[in-house]
Parts: C-alpha cells; structure tokens; sequence
C-alpha cells in the first residue's frame, strides 16, 4: 500500500492487527487549572477531575513516559500546587514543555517546579528521539524586561506586527538563534544513527495560525533540512489542527481545558512504519506513516550509484 494511501483510520487499523507497537506514550496538553470561575469555552477547575478521568486510563496502558505539552496552569504558583500532585499520580517517567501560562511563575521557578535540567531537551526510545523545544524561549514573557532576550523578542515582535503578521500576538514566543544551533546539531546526530525524530513544542510551527510560534518558518525549514523527522507535536490552539508538508505531519492536539466536561488526550503507539494516536474525548485518531527519508542513507545510495 502506498505511504500516501488515502484510507479510513479504521480500515487501516484493521491491516496492523496482529503487529504489536515498539511502546507506547501518553500525551496531554492544556491542562491549564487554576481555582477561577469558567470563562468562555474554558472550564478551570474541572481539569482536577478530566485530570484523574486521564489518569486512570494512561495507568492501564504499559507507557515508556508521558508527555506533558505545556500550559499545566492557567495563574499563580498555587495552581501548580494544586495540580502537580494530580499529574504526578500518572505512572511512570513523565517529561515536560513548557507552555505561555506557565511563565505565570518565574522562568527559574517553572524549571524547579517541573524539575526540568533545561528548557529544551531530547531523549531517545527504541529508535525515536524526542526533541523538546522551548518556543517561549523569546518572548515577551518568559525574559527579563531590558534583558537581551527581551530586547531579541521586542524586535521579532516588532518586526511581525509591522509586516501583519497573525501570529504578531504577545501569547506568542520564538526560539532563539541559540537554540536553533542547538537543533540543528541534535538532528544532525539523530539522522547519522538513523534515528526517526519526533519534535515537540508548545506552540505549533504549521499550518499558518495566529498561534504559531513567532519564527515558524524557520523551524519547519530546519525539519525539514534533517531528513528524519517524522511529526512535529504541539499544544497551544485548543481546537487541534492537523496538516503535512515535505513529508511531515504537524498534529496540534486539543486543550484538556476546554468544554465542562468531554476529556482530550491521547495514547500513542509507536511502530516502526508509523505511529497510531488513540484520542480520547475530542481527540481524533490517526494514523501517522514514516515516509522521510533519512539523509544519511540518501547520501549512501547516492554515494553507491557513482
């Protein structure tokens, strides 16, 4: 069957039936609590209990790790005090992004409170590598007013909002020329181990959305530039959205926040040939298939051929 083959989920599904998953993880985002009547489509304090509804259902599945994708609060250090004793019930290893809300709290604190060693990490499972991105990284509330990463911010900002730009919102952030590198040199050691990469961010980078991280398109054009990475995750537009480009597939997954009480978050199983997400609540299912290209094998074939 054709990598591009357009059939149903389900039918799909029913071709990978006897084939079990290398491992499987959790994913969740938006959680955003804080002790705060409702407003609009965001219910606050019932993420406790979609929380534990999430909870029980990922500690029935054996997961590798759990992915938190930013956003836990919505305000204030107490709201983090509420719910990470919530989160933390969910077994196993669990690894954090960072989210816009979660700036509520000083850069320095939000790193202690979520025990993270950085901002912006990568791990590997079975073959996959997991890049975690920092796309609050330059922003107008995550730095120091009058710091340089400040001022880098203002100037993106600037820039974006003088051009009209959708994303010229200050909920928004970028990554920085730092982190960039940083990037560049991570996928460029996953795609000589022949590693499939995952990226994932708080902010989505694809399609065009007035929640996009400020430098987008200079993110997409490094995964691009890689070879080897399969999806690129995010949290950030509560709706969800989905899209591909260059063999890429961009999932946005929807806010846990948002609705009274219909649930989101997902269970993803991870084969060699794809990877199949097991939405929960308003979370779809899909089925996401591998068809990059490493670069490494590229140049040896090509290498082969003369």
């Amino acid at each position: 069957m054709s990598l591009f083959a357009s059939t149903s989920a389900s039918a799909e599904r029913n071709e990978y039936t006897n084939k079990k998953p290398s491992f499987e993880f959790g994913l969740i985002t938006d959680i955003q609590y804080c002790d705060c009547d409702e407003a609009g489509v965001r219910y606050y304090r019932n993420s406790i209990s979609k929380l534990q509804e999430a909870t029980a259902e990922l500690n029935q599945h054996d997961l590798k790790f759990t992915v938190q994708m930013g956003d836990m609060i919505d305000r204030n250090l107490d709201s983090f005090n509420t719910i990470l004793p919530y989160f933390n019930k969910i077994e196993g290893p669990k690894y954090n992004v960072l989210g816009n809300h979660d700036f509520a709290v000083p850069t320095d604190q939000v790193i202690d409170i979520l025990d993270m060693k950085n901002q912006y990490y990568d791990f590997a499972e079975k073959g996959w590598r997991f890049v975690v991105l920092d796309t609050n990284d330059l922003s107008l509330y995550a730095n120091e007013p009058g710091s340089a990463k400040y001022q880098q911010a203002e100037k993106m900002y600037n820039q974006l909002k003088a051009s009209g730009a959708k994303n010229a919102q200050t909920w928004n952030g970028g990554v920085s020329s730092e982190q960039m590198t940083w990037l560049h040199n991570v996928l460029k050691k996953s795609a000589k181990k022949n590693e499939k990469v995952v990226v994932i961010g708080h902010h989505p980078v694809y399609p065009a959305n007035e929640h996009n991280a400020w430098n987008d398109a200079d993110i997409t054009r490094e995964l691009e530039s890689a070879g080897n990475v399969v999806a690129y995750f995010n949290g950030h537009n509560h709706a969800g959205n989905y899209n591909e480009k260059n063999g890429i597939k961009y999932v946005t997954f929807q806010g846990m926040l948002d609705t009274p009480d219909t649930n989101a978050y997902s269970v993803i199983q991870v084969f060699k040939d794809r990877l199949e997400i097991d939405g929960f609540g308003r979370e779809p299912d899909r089925i996401i298939k591998v068809n990059t290209i490493h670069k490494h094998d590229q140049e040896q074939n090509e290498h082969a051929e003369h």
